[in-house]
């Protein structure tokens, strides 16, 4: 389990170091865009790049934010419970949740596929839209991995 941990680990954390790359980017256009439309040369397809850059922040940090343990927790419904219930409930809602997560990366990579065979693009700069879903596939099926490791980690055993 100890090799699946750390190669979780590294894949969660290159996955976030894309999304924060992203959201630089995004940033940089959205800024360079407001700049530019004050002289009347506003950057062409700026809409467009920055809605396919935030699904790559949302969908490539979160695999990182649940190895961390960033989401919010509702930890006054299950603080009480006796250890057993309580180690119970963490794994079904980890099962439940890889369950999800695999069913979600299951339809995006169909919608990938459907979207590559169509040749769907964006309306201005004519991206198309297929690499994202299956980089959000991909990142969905990381996250399952996630999920799994958290059913075996010790510390989270010990909350």
């Amino acid at each position: 389990m100890t090799s699946l941990s750390s190669m979780t680990r590294v894949i969660a954390r290159a996955m976030y170091v894309i999304a924060g790359v992203a959201l630089t980017l995004s940033m940089f256009l959205t800024v360079c865009d407001v700049i530019l439309r004050t002289v009347k040369h506003p950057i062409t397809g700026t809409f467009e790049l920055v809605g396919l850059l935030g699904a790559v922040v949302i969908g490539f940090s979160l695999p990182e934010t649940s190895r961390m343990r960033g989401h919010v927790i509702m930890h006054f419904l299950t603080q009480r419970l006796p250890h057993g219930p309580k180690m119970a409930l963490h794994v079904l809602t980890r099962l439940l949740a890889i369950g999800t997560f695999a069913l979600i990366a299951w339809n995006l990579v169909g919608l990938g596929d459907t979207f590559r065979q169509t040749g769907e693009t964006t309306p201005t700069l004519q991206l198309p839209f297929y690499p994202i879903c299956y980089g959000i596939a991909a990142c969905c099926f990381v996250e399952c991995l996630v999920l799994f490791v958290e059913i075996f980690d010790r510390e989270e055993k010990r909350v």
